[in-house]
């Protein structure tokens, strides 16, 4: 009978003899004096001064929870790119197309990158879809005569653009210069 009770009090929750708490719940009280006393020694020797975000307020407090943030933050984080479905890309870099050309300064050139294009929206329309969610291709290719028109349209409104802002400033700077003080020092 010693023994059923020695197993039986082995299995009651260790008592602090001074107090007669569990003892549990004294290492829980000590556990949480100590982690502040090491966060506050942290904070007097500046280790957290220099973290990303500090003294600014933090981002995305108060929206709507979103089960998927981690992988929004991921991507935003690592500049992932290329993850989109084949129809939305084709659209996201038919936006950016313009742009691109007019960074060209070749006709050859905006008419290679016009057909490789062109040949890639060929490909996403004739893909199947990867899933029956998937969304809609909707652009179509681009006609490359006419776009090299229009990229020779462009290129012309921004050489002459140069060109008179070149003049205004010339002309600025000639306003500015101090005049006759060549014909002055020949005279004397």
């Amino acid at each position: 009978m010693s023994e059923e009770r020695r197993t039986a009090a082995d299995r009651l929750p260790a008592r602090d003899e001074r107090t007669g708490r569990s003892a549990a719940a004294a290492r829980i009280s000590n556990q949480t004096r100590w982690v502040d006393l090491q966060v506050q020694r942290a904070i007097e020797r500046g280790e957290w001064d220099d973290l990303p975000g500090y003294g600014k307020p933090i981002e995305d407090l108060g929206k709507d929870n979103d089960p998927d943030w981690w992988v929004k933050k991921l991507v935003e984080r690592e500049q992932i790119t290329g993850v989109l479905p084949p129809a939305l890309a084709i659209r996201k870099e038919d936006a950016e197309l313009d742009d691109r050309l007019d960074r060209i300064t070749t006709e050859k050139g905006v008419r290679q990158e016009l057909e490789e294009f062109n040949v890639r929206v060929h490909k996403a329309l004739y893909t199947p879809p990867t899933s029956p969610t998937a969304p809609a291709m909707v652009t179509r290719q681009r006609d490359v005569e006419a776009e090299v028109e229009a990229w020779l349209g462009r290129r012309t409104a921004r050489q002459e653009a140069q060109r008179r802002a070149l003049a205004e400033q010339q002309r600025q700077d000639a306003e500015e210069r101090p005049r006759g003080w060549l014909r002055r020092r020949r005279r004397t």
